[in-house]
């Protein structure tokens, strides 16, 4: 029949839209598929995978005929793969009744998916099966086809108004049941016993399975979030994973282990638990990926926060509620917050040191902050002051504290090894810092902090094992709290459940990490001095390098050092934000750990010590001995970082040092021999006149003396006995093999002939306007230079 061939091509076709598992065939390449670059691909292909669309309208028609269609387990997430391997079936009801032995001569397990479950695996799991290719690399991901659709498909099946539309098929949303095994299936010892399905559960209470249309249609609600929650947030370590595992869980599995081994299967049972403890695996998530996951969190937020207000009555909230009332109670305590917070600090902790974390910023930020979700509008304010966050939001505070507090910890760690000079990086710290300075929200993480830290009550094993697993007693957004349960005892099931009964909790408000944001204050301080050196040196090097800067005799760079920075790149624009970004940090950071003024002036006393007389250049961090200055751990972290610098100068011979690229080869030989042979000449007599006290000897010093040499060796790490060499007075004509005197001199002469003034007098009038020179500088400002101080 038609739909048995339909049946038939169903595979082939879904890994011709998204590709084959293994990355090889591409498909339509969704990621990459465009509206801007490709307008008919991309309508033609949402339009296709509509949620009304001719391929969902195919995936219900398979539906209603309960086919099945094998997933390879080999495709899954590393730790669900390796626990199935191990045939332990995962918590998750996703994976109940579906595990199937291969067929005769086949080779690994499969999954037996119904059509909806087997189409949403594919698309889902793309997002990372699929290699980039080059072209990604320019394809902004929230304008790709892929971000669309899944953004479309969770408003169909997560609707924040309504409810779920049913399935436009002839049969309209007929209750899939579980897929029979077709071969032996394999002895499992289950996580899942306390974990029942929601649709169950709804089922179960109602007297009448057809009362409520909606309670059969729920399971594509379920079955959607649960495949992107398990494909997007369940790549760690197999350790984090078997962590997660509740108590009586492990017990299970213990149990299990131990009558396997004890049988005939003892051999393949140890190895395979070898394999399963040897098992790491090596998860990279990318900038789309987690942008994708953003979106995820934001639309839950959407959907639980559209909950309908409760009744007064307790009793007839158990009998009115549709089951999708009901998810959306539930849906991010049981679903989303265990694997977020554990991708999350994965995040945190592998993540490269640089700009694109801000996708992974942005995300946690957006789950911090649910009530940016909330159905209701802020007040219109005239005054642009920050919104207070209700009470009403404290119990999830509560019951989220680890991401709040753990990963701010894990956000500074990474802050203080970042270069704050960055515009980015610097956003990034301004972000953090305006989201937690909300007012009244510091206070209610601090008030979480101490509801768990009250001291430890006697609690029935049971009952504590009740809260270690959110159900539907318990929501987020209940304005009545459970009765067998009180405030502290939530908090404490959420930390130790996602962390374990032996973790130490370190608290937010508490010294030590005072203490960071004490040093990033600090850092925060140098980061404002340092973007404003630069500033200031990109001011004088635009102004040093006007047209009139041609007509100087000598160039001022001969004995410069080298000034050269990649941020001098990021220009005046970006610095000016940069010190903005800080400036507004640095009070925000103020505000939510009540630093004072005192210790704040403190910070900026203590950045300033190692300025110079002039208050811009900065040495790094370093300790004075025999053999020169010593970099302590901190000057290493402030070179590395840009923080600060050493200048980097030519210290030995100003006549030996390299020629320029600015300088005639022939000429600076040339002239070396020259200065050379009069300076072996008359040594003496120019040590006898530079001896002298008087305007003769002041002269003489002035032009035959170098002493700036001494003065810019302070500012980098050499040895010191360098700094006691004395080149003696000596005559140094080197200046008039730069490229930039002898085309001044050429203008000057070709200007002269113009007066009819010939080379003669032309230079007669050049030196004696530069001893004229010579003599008001030597008169006036002797006293000003350096070897005088």
């Amino acid at each position: 029949s038609a739909l048995q061939e339909l049946h038939g091509i169903f595979p082939w076709l879904v890994e011709s839209i998204f590709g084959s598992l293994d990355g090889i065939i591409v498909g339509w390449n969704l990621r990459c598929l465009q509206g801007r670059t490709n307008p008919n691909e991309y309508s033609v292909a949402l339009d296709f995978l509509d949620p009304s669309g001719p391929m969902m309208k195919l995936v219900y028609k398979l539906q209603a005929e309960e086919y099945r269609y094998d997933f390879p387990v080999s495709y899954l997430p590393g730790p669900v793969k390796a626990s199935i391997q191990e045939q332990v079936l995962p918590e998750c009801s996703l994976y109940h009744n579906k595990v199937q032995f291969p067929s005769s001569g086949g080779l690994g397990l499969n999954l037996a998916l119904n059509p909806f479950e087997y189409y949403m695996f594919y698309f889902a799991i793309s997002l990372i099966t699929q290699k980039n290719s080059p072209a990604t690399h320019h394809v902004s991901p929230s304008n790709s086809a892929y971000f669309i659709l899944v953004d479309t498909y969770l408003k169909c099946f997560l609707p924040t108004e309504g409810s779920v539309l049913p399935p436009p098929s002839s049969n309209p949303g007929g209750a899939i049941p579980s897929p029979t095994p077709r071969s032996p299936a394999v002895p499992f010892s289950s996580y899942g016993m306390h974990h029942t399905s929601l649709l169950k559960r709804h089922i179960a209470h109602q007297p009448s399975v057809n009362a409520d249309p909606a309670s059969q249609e729920i399971w594509r609600s379920e079955t959607l979030l649960q495949i992107f929650v398990e494909m997007w947030l369940h790549h760690y370590s197999l350790e984090m994973y078997q962590k997660m595992q509740s108590p009586h869980v492990k017990l299970e599995v213990l149990h299990y282990r131990l009558s396997i081994s004890s049988k005939h299967h003892g051999s393949p049972a140890q190895s395979s638990y070898q394999a399963l403890h040897a098992y790491q695996e090596s998860f990279k998530p990318t900038e789309e990926h987690v942008l994708v996951v953003r979106l995820l969190v934001k639309h839950l937020h959407a959907f639980s926060n559209s909950l309908k207000p409760e009744p007064l009555s307790p009793s007839a909230h158990s009998h009115t509620a549709s089951p999708l009332e009901e998810f959306k109670r539930v849906v991010i305590p049981r679903f989303v917050q265990e694997k977020l917070y554990i991708f999350l600090q994965h995040c945190f902790g592998h993540w490269p040191l640089d700009a694109s974390f801000r996708a992974v910023l942005e995300m946690w930020l957006s789950y911090l902050q649910p009530w940016r979700y909330a159905p209701e509008k802020p007040p219109q304010s005239t005054e642009p002051l920050p919104r207070s966050v209700s009470e009403k939001w404290a119990a999830f505070i509560q019951e989220n504290l680890l991401m709040y507090t753990k990963l701010f910890v894990g956000f500074l760690n990474r802050a203080l090894r970042t270069d704050l000079v960055s515009p980015k990086n610097a956003l990034m710290v301004f972000r953090v810092a305006k989201v937690f300075a909300q007012p009244n929200l510091a206070e209610m993480i601090l008030k979480g902090e101490q509801l768990f830290l009250e001291p430890e009550l006697v609690i029935p094993h049971r009952q504590h094992r009740l809260f270690m697993s959110p159900t539907l007693g318990g929501s987020f957004l209940s304005s009545r709290s459970p009765a067998v349960t009180d405030a502290s005892f939530k908090v404490k099931s959420h930390v130790y459940s996602l962390e374990g009964q032996d973790f130490q909790y370190k608290q937010m408000f508490g010294t030590e990490v005072r203490n960071l944001v004490l040093k990033l204050a600090q850092l925060i301080c140098q980061a404002q001095q340092t973007a404003k050196s630069i500033s200031d040196h990109s001011a004088e090097t635009m102004a040093s390098q006007s047209f009139f800067s041609w007509f100087r005799f000598t160039p001022s760079d001969m004995n410069g050092s080298y000034t050269g920075n990649d941020l001098d790149e990021i220009g005046q624009d970006s610095i000016k934000k940069t010190d903005e970004y800080l400036e507004k940090a640095l009070e925000y950071l103020c505000q939510i750990f009540k630093l004072s003024e005192a210790q704040l002036t403190q910070m900026m006393m203590k950045c300033g010590t190692a300025q110079d007389e002039n208050g811009k250049k900065q040495l790094p961090d370093c300790i004075a001995s025999e053999n020169g200055l010593i970099l302590t751990p901190l000057g290493r972290y402030q070179i590395i970082n840009g923080l600060r610098r050493f200048e980097l100068q030519y210290q030995g011979d100003t006549e030996l040092q390299p020629i320029r690229s600015y300088e005639n080869a022939a000429l600076v030989r040339l002239l070396f021999r020259l200065s050379s042979a009069l300076n072996e000449r008359f040594a003496d007599q120019m040590e006898v006149l530079c001896s002298r006290d008087d305007f003769v000897g002041r002269l003489c010093r002035y032009h035959l003396t170098n002493p700036q040499l001494i003065q810019k060796i302070r500012y980098s790490p050499v040895v010191r006995d360098r700094t006691s060499q004395n080149w003696g007075p000596r005559i140094s004509l080197r200046f008039l093999a730069s490229y930039r005197t002898l085309i001044s001199l050429l203008l000057i002469y070709f200007l002269a002939s113009w007066f009819h003034i010939g080379p003669v007098g032309c230079t007669f009038i050049i030196l004696t306007g530069y001893f004229l020179y010579a003599v008001i500088m030597t008169f006036f400002f002797e006293g000003w230079k350096p070897h005088e101080h």
